[in-house]
C-alpha cells in the first residue's frame, strides 16, 4: 500500500533534482492555501493561472515535496531546498493521471464506480455510507468527480482503506474513458440517462454512450443499472446476457424492486424482496428519486456480501452533500429547499414531486437556467415549464437566459400571469421572497450550479422575513 517518491519517479518518468527517493508519500494537494505538513504538491496549469508557478508557496508552507513542469531552476533554488523534495516531469496533468493509477493498482479492494445525468452525487453519498458498515470506504468528497478531482481522491486514499465509491462525471466524450482507466472499477453503476450535457454530446443516445465508458477500465465488473429509465432499460434488454449485469427500479422489474412506497415530507419507506425475505427499508429524506437511490444501495450491499441488518442501517443514517435537497425552517414554518447545485429537466422533475408531496401553504419554485443544452436550450426549458404547469406550483419565479422560455411555457399551460415573475438576473428574487412569503410557504431553489442560486438561499436564510400576508393562502 506505500508509494514512495521512487515509485513516483518510475511511473511518470520524472527526473529527482533533489530529495530522497525512499520517502513514502501520503497526502498530495494542488492548492497552496490548503495545503499539509508533509504533502507532495502538484502544480496543475489550469485556464486562468500556472499551478506549477507556486511551488516554492507550496514548498514554505509545509509541502514535502514538488511535482512541476516548465520550471527553470537554478543552482542556489536546489540548495535552498535541499531537504525538499523536487520532482520534473514532462507533464504534470498526465503524471497526476498515472500516479493515481499507480496507487489505485496498490489496493486489491472493491472499487464502486457511479456515474448518471443526475442522482450521482446523491446516490454516491448512500452507496458509500452502505458500503461503509462493513469496510473503511474511501468516497468522492463534493464535485471531485472530474478528471482532476478523482485522481487526487485516489491518491489521498488512507493505506488502510478497504472500499472506495467514486464519483465520475463528464461534459464530453472521452472524459469518463479516462476516469475509469484511473480507477478500473469492478462495480460500475449508471444512474440514468437525461438531457444533462446534451448541447455537447448532441442527443441522449450520445449521453448513453458516454456513461458506458465507464466499462473501460474495469476488468469482469458487476453492471449496475436503474431500470426504470428508458434508454438504460432497452439497452439491458439487449445486452442482459453479457456480462454480470444487475438492475433495480420500480415500475420495471427489476433484480432489486421497491414495493408498496409510502411517500412522506421528510422520510420515505418501502418493501422490498431480498434473500427470498421481505424488508421493510426506511429512507431519512423524501421523494421517490430517493427511493431508487436506495434501491441502487442495496444491489451494491448484495453483491458486496453485506448483511441486511448493516444494508438497512446504511440506508437509514446516510447524510446529503450540501446543496442537494437540503431543507431549512424559517420562522413562521417557512421553508426553503435548497437543490441549486446542478439543474436538468429530470432533476427539476423530480425536485417539483418531491415539494408536491409537502404540507404547505403556497409552494413557491425558484427555477435558473440549465446550463451546457446548447441547441436545445429553448426546447428543454420549455419541458420545465410544462412540468410547472402540471404540478401543484402557485407561485413561479424565473431568472437567467433561458429560464424566460420557462415562464413563458407555464404561462401557455394555464399558469397564472400574476403569479409568474422573470428577471433576467436573480438579484431582486431575494427582496420579492421578503414581500410576499407567507407563513407555512414552501420554496424551491433550482438551478445549474453556475447559476449560483445557493447564495440567494444564504441570503434568504440572514434575511428578516415578515410574512406578513398571512391571509394569501394558496393550494394545500
Amino acid at each position: 500500500m506505500k508509494l514512495t517518491i521512487a515509485d513516483i519517479i518510475n511511473c511518470t518518468e520524472g527526473k529527482l533534482l533533489c530529495g530522497n527517493k525512499n520517502i513514502n508519500c501520503k497526502g498530495f494537494s494542488k492548492d497552496t492555501r490548503t495545503i499539509k505538513k508533509d504533502d507532495i504538491y502538484i502544480g496543475i496549469k489550469g485556464e486562468k493561472f500556472d499551478g506549477n508557478l507556486f511551488w516554492q508557496k507550496a514548498l514554505d508552507n509545509g509541502a514535502m515535496g514538488v511535482i512541476v513542469e516548465n520550471i527553470d531552476f537554478t543552482e542556489e533554488m536546489l540548495i535552498q531546498y535541499k531537504d525538499k523534495i523536487i520532482i520534473k516531469v514532462k507533464d504534470t496533468l498526465q503524471a497526476l493521471y498515472k500516479i493515481a493509477s499507480y496507487k489505485r493498482n496498490l489496493y486489491n479492494v472493491p472499487v464502486i464506480a457511479i456515474t448518471g445525468s443526475v442522482g450521482k452525487t446523491s446516490t454516491k453519498d448512500i452507496v458509500a455510507n452502505v458500503v461503509e458498515q462493513k469496510y473503511k470506504t474511501l468516497k468522492t468528497i463534493g464535485n471531485n468527480n472530474n478528471n482532476i478531482g478523482l485522481p487526487f481522491t485516489i491518491l489521498n486514499a488512507p493505506e488502510d482503506i478497504e472500499a472506495m465509491v467514486l464519483e465520475m462525471g463528464m461534459n464530453h466524450f472521452g472524459e469518463i474513458h479516462l476516469l475509469s482507466k484511473i480507477a478500473k472499477p469492478n462495480v460500475c453503476i449508471i444512474t440514468n440517462i437525461g438531457t444533462s450535457h446534451i448541447g455537447n454530446l448532441g442527443s441522449r443516445e450520445n449521453i448513453l454512450k458516454a456513461k458506458l465508458e465507464i466499462l473501460d477500465g474495469a476488468e469482469h465488473p458487476c453492471l449496475i443499472l436503474n431500470n426504470d429509465n428508458d434508454l438504460l432499460h432497452n439497452w439491458y434488454e439487449n445486452n442482459k446476457h453479457n456480462g454480470n449485469i444487475q438492475t433495480y427500479g420500480i415500475y420495471h422489474k427489476s433484480d432489486i424492486q421497491a414495493e408498496n412506497i409510502v411517500l412522506n415530507e421528510k422520510n420515505s419507506e418501502f418493501d422490498v424482496w431480498i434473500d427470498d425475505v421481505t424488508q421493510k427499508i426506511q429512507v431519512p429524506v423524501g421523494g421517490e428519486h430517493f427511493v431508487l437511490n436506495s434501491l441502487c444501495a442495496i444491489t451494491v450491499g448484495k453483491v458486496l456480501h453485506i448483511q441486511n441488518e448493516l444494508i438497512k442501517k446504511g440506508i437509514e443514517t446516510f447524510t446529503l452533500t450540501k446543496n442537494r435537497m437540503e431543507i431549512t425552517e424559517l420562522k413562521q414554518g417557512i421553508k426553503i429547499i435548497n437543490d441549486a447545485y446542478n439543474s436538468s429537466v429530470e432533476s427539476v422533475r423530480a425536485s417539483i414531486e418531491y415539494m408536491k408531496h409537502m404540507k404547505a401553504n403556497r409552494r413557491i419554485a425558484v427555477l435558473g437556467d440549465i446550463l451546457e443544452t446548447g441547441d436545445f436550450a429553448k426546447q428543454l426549458h420549455e419541458k420545465v415549464g410544462k412540468i410547472v404547469s402540471e404540478n401543484m406550483i402557485d407561485i413561479l419565479i424565473c431568472s437567467g437566459e433561458n429560464a424566460k422560455y420557462i415562464a413563458e411555457t407555464a404561462k401557455t399551460n394555464g399558469f397564472k400571469q400574476e403569479n409568474i415573475y422573470y428577471f433576467e438576473n436573480k438579484e431582486p428574487i431575494v427582496k420579492l421572497l421578503e414581500q410576499i412569503l407567507a407563513p407555512e410557504d414552501v420554496v424551491l431553489f433550482k438551478a445549474s450550479n453556475g447559476m449560483r442560486f445557493f447564495d440567494m438561499v444564504e441570503e434568504l436564510k440572514n434575511s428578516k422575513i415578515e410574512a406578513k400576508n398571512k391571509n394569501n393562502k394558496g393550494n394545500t
